[in-house]
């Protein structure tokens, strides 16, 4: 007789699909409606939005207490001596840990909120013992192959349960908003941590992935550091059953460098250290950030568009053979943590003027994300902008302030700023302005934006790149184009390459004045 009847394995199918699945992208949905059939209930967002969105789940209770109640009755088929194929097996084993992750995630998400609060992560965590039991239960002479091999299978699990939850946490702590490209960024930080094959990861390759660089790409304030930082903290720590402890504190494993503040010589001093009489100031020995780092904490290289090509040698090396030196030293010491980068510089187009070392680029492409400005969340979650301004007041003002205070900031920018204001200084022209109404109560953005210019430009790319231009049209545009950007018949011309009555003869006024703002001379 087969272990599972056909109805229960098409359930346990769907909860390994759901176990498996990117909580942020859709997959997770459509899995969770194909286990559940008609009780499934559509959820008031398509994509997670919060912390709490699992608890808010309509679908995860029954779920889960589905889950339970098969696995429990495979487990009394087991007692009995069923016979069990592997491949069944290896659906038993996802149903299980997918019911054992959901006993437990409350108890971590206690844990980590507390953690983020109080700035330190307890490492002895007692309720280890109670949770090593209940799985030794569920799985018996089994429990072996939970993890690789040097691993204990019961600290192994407990450790990926951990990271599992902890990423999911610093993602919303970390990335707030519910609109669409913030989930998607969610969802592309958590391939970056786990990759796109979680049972992949968890039976080996979480080991490898200190070994793969982050490339986060993006405009200027538009929370970059805080992705690297939601990556950098949700890196797998081992847990040594014998101390009930974690190895590290997921707290203190993420260490930034703003190479845009610093000189070329203290960069290197603050990536590989120095020995003391290394260079004039050098006073004492200094340990770099590649020796502090944990082996599973990480180095967070900010604006690395502006590294001096010298020391992008060095850290094309660190990179290739996880080694470096101090300054003033020869030996060789071992960088063991994860490199985590960030630019909102075109590299490819500094690789062509010889500004990046090519080698190093392809380096750390392997992974690359990129963060939406704050007007594309906007634009796709208008509500967004209270929750914003809201988590930037909680820092300037008491608690019993916040919500007067969050509903002037909000009412002055809906009523002093254009609907579709810009916002070219992202989330961090948000915080200035949200500063600035607190002193002053008014707030002057640097530059008097015209989003009729920026749409027109948009709406021209998009319309070469349809096809949708005519060879006239094409010309009258570009040319208006041209002209709305050097104000000038001659400088047009020299640029295109053509007689400035050509230029007379193509422009269109009208267009001039949606691309810019020049006037005819």
């Amino acid at each position: 007789m087969a272990f599972f009847s056909p109805t229960q394995k098409r359930f346990a199918q769907a909860v390994s699909r759901v176990a498996h699945a990117n909580p942020f992208r859709p997959e997770r949905a459509d899995a969770e409606r194909e286990a559940l059939g008609d009780a499934y209930r559509a959820p008031s967002a398509i994509l997670p939005n919060h912390a709490d969105a699992e608890r808010n789940n309509p679908n995860l209770g029954p779920l889960t207490a589905k889950a339970a109640a098969l696995m429990e009755s495979l487990n009394r088929e087991r007692r009995r001596g069923a016979r069990i194929t592997e491949s069944d097996w290896r659906l038993y084993e996802d149903l299980a840990l997918f019911v054992l992750y959901h006993r437990s995630m409350h108890r971590f998400s206690e844990i980590i909120r507390a953690a983020l609060g109080d700035g330190r992560a307890p490492r002895q965590l007692d309720f280890f013992a109670e949770f090593a039991r209940e799985l030794g239960g569920v799985f018996g002479d089994r429990l072996a192959g939970l993890a690789p091999a040097g691993f204990d299978p019961a600290a192994h699990t407990f450790a990926a349960f951990f990271q599992i939850r902890r990423a999911f946490h610093l993602l919303f702590h970390y990335l707030i908003g519910s609109s669409r490209p913030m989930a998607m960024l969610r969802g592309a930080a958590w391939e970056s941590i786990f990759t796109h094959n979680m049972r992949r990861y968890r039976r080996g390759i979480f080991e490898a992935m200190g070994d793969i660089p982050s490339l986060i790409t993006g405009p200027t304030g538009s929370g970059k550091e805080l992705v690297a930082r939601a990556i950098g903290m949700a890196r797998y720590i081992p847990f040594d059953p014998k101390t009930r402890a974690f190895s590290e504190d997921f707290i203190e494993a993420f260490h930034p460098v703003n190479i845009g503040a610093l000189a070329p010589t203290l960069i290197e001093s603050e990536l590989f250290g120095h020995r003391r009489g290394a260079f004039t100031g050098a006073m004492e020995d200094h340990r770099g950030w590649f020796e502090v780092c944990p082996p599973h904490g990480a180095v967070f290289l900010d604006e690395i568009g502006e590294l001096d090509t010298g020391i992008q040698v060095k850290l094309l090396r660190v990179l290739q053979t996880r080694a470096f030196q101090r300054i003033g030293e020869t030996r060789p010491l071992r960088f063991q943590g994860k490199v985590i980068t960030a630019t909102h510089r075109d590299l490819g187009r500094m690789m062509q003027e010889g500004r990046f070392r090519e080698d190093l680029y392809y380096r750390l492409c392997a992974d690359q994300l990129r963060t939406p400005t704050l007007r594309e969340q906007l634009d796709d979650a208008p509500k967004d902008l209270g929750a914003f301004v809201a988590f930037i007041a909680r820092r300037l003002v008491p608690a019993d302030e916040l919500a007067d205070f969050t509903g002037e900031v909000e009412g002055w920018i809906r009523t002093n700023l254009p609907e579709d204001y810009a916002w070219s200084g992202n989330f961090r022209e948000l915080e200035q302005c949200v500063r600035n109404l607190m002193i002053r109560r008014q707030y002057r953005p640097a530059v008097a934006e015209d989003r009729t210019n920026e749409n027109a430009r948009e709406a021209l790319g998009r319309a070469v790149t349809e096809g949708k231009l005519t060879i006239e049209e094409l010309l009258a545009k570009y040319c208006s184009l041209v002209y709305a950007e050097c104000g000038s018949y001659q400088e047009t011309a020299r640029r295109l390459g053509v007689d400035h009555r050509t230029v007379k003869q193509r422009l269109d006024k009208e267009c001039v004045k949606t691309f810019g703002r020049q006037k005819p001379v």
